[in-house]
């Protein structure tokens, strides 16, 4: 079974800045991507950012284009988001997670706070 676990959350002020990381264990990991989503209070869970694991690709949500950047290490079995420009609308918890196939998301992690105060 693969686990993910975040880590990196936490209490920020609009404009700064926050790096996620989740880290991979388990049996063999091999995935497709892995990914960040965000879940905030009353709203449904959104996607953020994903990344290819084999040739790097990325992909964004429109609304954190040029302030969040993916990046994964394959030899630790880590993706990370790095977080730029926060606002209070990015408050929310963000969970990463895995895909073996193009279909649907495999494996999940439990999530990490960040709040970002006006």
């Amino acid at each position: 079974q693969v686990q993910l676990v975040e880590s990196g959350g936490g209490l920020v002020q609009a404009g700064g800045s926050l790096r996620l990381s989740c880290a991979a264990s388990g049996r063999t990991f091999s995935p497709v991507a892995m990914g960040w989503f965000r879940q905030a209070p009353g709203k449904e869970r959104e996607f953020v950012a994903a990344v290819s694991w084999s040739g790097g690709s990325s992909y964004y949500e429109d609304s954190v284009k040029g302030r969040f950047t993916i990046s994964r290490d394959n030899a630790k079995n880590t993706v990370y988001l790095q977080m730029n420009s926060l606002k209070p609308e990015d408050t929310a918890v963000y969970s990463c997670a895995a895909r073996q196939t193009v279909a649907h998301w495999d494996y999940w992690g439990q999530g990490t706070q960040v709040t970002v105060s006006s």
